[in-house]
């Protein structure tokens, strides 16, 4: 840390906090706060804060005039824009998402993808981004990771993760690696409750520590914090959020990370709630934690910038610890404040799409071909069913409701007669007949499935595909997992995305336009291993 720091210790506390609010333009309450003290900065979500690139430039252009109108510091604007299954800024180009990128296993393809993203933020004046994930999903039940890991090798997770990291930050970006220790093998979703990870610190150095490592190694600006448990580190049950012996003595001493830690959202269902949230709060900042991201209750605000403030006076915080934090947190606002603002127009252009396309193109996997259907060569007669379920946000770190799957307009372009059918994300019995009854007169079926090992209605319905004999081609939109739920599939590819780009990539391969060049950057347990391909030849 290259900075001297003597703030008073009200303006020291406030740096400690990420604020978040409802609105396109600056609610009065985040207004009043911005002139009550300094804070760190202000999240975006896009259910809360988005329509648009240009709104949400105006949005961060009016957040910084206020803060400065009172003669306070840049804010740091934070949003999750991971790619993939979380966007939280609308009318960007869509990435396919880490898991996509990890299936073409080229880290030149990740510090592009990485470069593009940070290009587009930075346009809108989004000035942190909290990616990339570099949780290792060795876990294929886990609910919150999924398809936001790059994978289950923690080797070629870490050098995505490095890799998308230099990207980022060259375009001027602070990257956030998360969710450390490690949050890839956990069978809950920490915004409901507390998972516990019993390995041992043999195991996590070996599996979960590499791509944090490797992060670090980076240069990564910040890291979040897991509200996981960890009993071998922590001797409790308490979230590693707040365990100094996970950030002060894993993170800063064993890694050496001298950057920002940021935790997790303070609103999950891991971190104490209601009159307990403060206790917590207090926790994780004895902790180690350096920002903290807040719910856009502006009642909480006050609540906790007051008990930090009381705390600091007392003694019960630090007040070296409140001061080292609000330096760290000043260089990472000193390292943003020399960067140059990209102009708008950057924002979807044609090469960052022709990006996103490139990387869907070579994310296209094929598992299975036993059929021997592909590459397709139907008569001009025939007629196809294209079957996607609707999409649902599947965990609050989830934007796939926003999408509508183009399926059946990605297989039209080269082949007319395609009739879309929109099922339920778990269809009943009755939907599961009226389908079958309905798809029997199809020459082939293109059946997309979302994480069907969850949902037993998808697999339900295909499975009575199969044994009813329809010609199906299964395609894994999300999880790759989806197989174990189908297992007699002949025919089975996975795109890791439901995005638009990645629909187009998926029906070029079933033409043979392009080679399926994908590889399993997961194992399918008991059927596939890690790095499978076939890989089948053009037309």
């Amino acid at each position: 840390m290259n900075r001297v720091l003597a703030l008073p210790l009200e303006q020291a506390v406030g740096q400690q906090l990420m604020l978040a609010f409802s609105g396109h333009t600056p609610s009065a309450d985040i207004l009043a706060t911005l002139r009550r003290h300094p804070v760190g900065g202000i999240t975006l979500f896009r259910a809360l804060n988005v329509a648009d690139p240009i709104q949400v430039r105006a949005l961060t252009d009016a957040l910084q005039a206020a803060a400065a109108a009172t003669d306070r510091l840049p804010l740091l604007i934070g949003a999750d824009q991971e790619g993939g299954t979380l966007m939280a800024l609308a009318g960007t180009t869509e990435f396919p998402g880490n898991m996509a990128l990890g299936a073409t296993g080229s880290t030149d393809l990740a510090r592009q993808t990485g470069y593009a993203t940070g290009r587009e933020l930075a346009a809108m004046g989004v000035n942190v981004n909290y990616a990339p994930v570099a949780d290792v999903n060795s876990n294929a039940h886990n609910p919150v990771v999924g398809t936001r890991s790059f994978g289950s090798d923690p080797a070629a997770v870490a050098r995505l993760t490095g890799a998308l990291i230099s990207g980022l930050q060259a375009a001027g970006v602070a990257a956030t690696v998360k969710h450390f220790p490690g949050h890839g093998d956990t069978g809950m979703d920490s915004h409901l409750g507390t998972p516990v990870v019993l390995h041992d610190m043999a195991r996590l150095r070996a599996v979960e520590l590499p791509p944090f490592a490797a992060a670090v190694q980076a240069g990564v600006r910040l890291v979040m914090t897991a509200h996981i448990a960890l009993p071998s580190i922590t001797g409790g049950s308490n979230p590693a959020t707040l365990s100094p012996a996970v950030l002060r003595g894993l993170l800063r001493e064993e890694l050496g990370f001298t950057g920002v830690i940021v935790s997790d959202a303070m609103d999950m269902g891991a971190i104490t709630q209601g009159r307990g949230l403060l206790v917590d709060v207090l926790a994780s900042t004895a902790a180690g934690v350096d920002l903290l991201l807040l719910s856009a209750d502006p009642a909480s605000h006050s609540e906790i910038y007051s008990g930090l403030l009381q705390a600091a006076q007392r003694g019960l915080l630090d007040p070296d610890r409140v001061q080292a934090a609000a330096a760290r947190v000043l260089d990472l606002k000193a390292w943003i404040a020399v960067q140059v603002q990209p102009p708008p127009e950057i924002i979807a252009c044609a090469d960052h799409r022709a990006l996103a396309a490139t990387v869907a193109a070579q994310a296209v996997t094929l598992v299975r071909d036993e059929a021997g259907r592909l590459p397709l060569r139907l008569a001009a007669t025939a007629r196809i069913a294209a079957v996607v379920p609707q999409p649902a946000d599947l965990t609050p770190a989830d934007t796939s409701s926003y999408v509508t799957p183009a399926l059946a307009a990605a297989l039209r372009h080269y082949h007319p007669a395609v009739v879309e059918f929109r099922i339920p994300l778990d269809p009943n019995e009755g939907e599961i007949a009226d389908l079958r009854a309905r798809l029997a007169d199809f020459d082939l079926v293109v059946i997309g499935t979302i994480n069907a090992g969850g949902h037993i209605g998808q697999a339900a319905l295909v499975n009575a595909l199969l044994a009813d004999g329809t010609s199906t081609v299964a395609v894994a939109l999300r999880l790759p997992y989806d197989l174990q739920a189908y297992p007699t599939a002949p025919t089975y590819l996975c795109t890791y995305s439901i995005l638009e780009l990645s629909m187009t990539a998926l029906a070029g391969a079933l033409w043979g336009i392009q080679p399926c060049t994908g590889r399993l950057p997961v194992s399918i347990p008991d059927l596939y291993p890690l790095g499978h391909g076939l890989g089948i030849a053009t037309r």
